[in-house]
């Protein structure tokens, strides 16, 4: 019973903090225009990618992150997995290959890719062995540009 309670406290806990990743990009423009926020969009390789992985890990999966993209931006991950086990839904795959056409020609990964609420690039960055903060300050330096 104790177990039972201490895992409930620790996902209700901890469950608030989660990553507000949209998984429709309309969605997330509409959120940025209604909130006047810029989007972050990252394309990323989760299963394949050592570098995207990293960057989840590191900066994605970070408080700092977590509470400077809830006050700042609208995030988006467009994900290419190649396991099987890990393949999307055809057309959340067909959405995001829409979106390596308009914002991902190269096919970078990682690419990260910071767009006003309309959808008009402010500017793009890779993958960076900085800590969170620093990145952080990165994207930021983007809008400034």
């Amino acid at each position: 019973m104790k177990n039972t309670m201490l895992l409930l406290f620790l996902f209700l806990t901890t469950s608030g903090f989660s990553q507000n990743w949209k998984s429709n990009f309309d969605e997330a423009k509409a959120e940025a225009t209604k909130e006047d926020k810029n989007i972050v969009l990252v394309f990323s390789g989760s299963d394949w990618c050592a570098p995207c992985m990293k960057l989840d890990n590191v900066v994605w999966k970070s408080e700092a992150f977590k509470q400077e993209a809830e006050k700042n931006w609208v995030i988006y991950k467009a994900d290419f997995p190649k396991k099987k086990a890990n393949q999307l839904a055809p057309d959340l795959t067909a959405a995001n290959q829409k979106l390596a056409e308009k914002y991902n020609r190269g096919g970078s990964f990682p690419l990260v890719v910071l767009l006003d609420k309309t959808g008009k690039v402010l500017g793009m960055t890779g993958f960076k062995n900085v800590p969170a903060n620093d990145y952080i300050q990165l994207i930021h330096s983007l809008e400034k540009k």
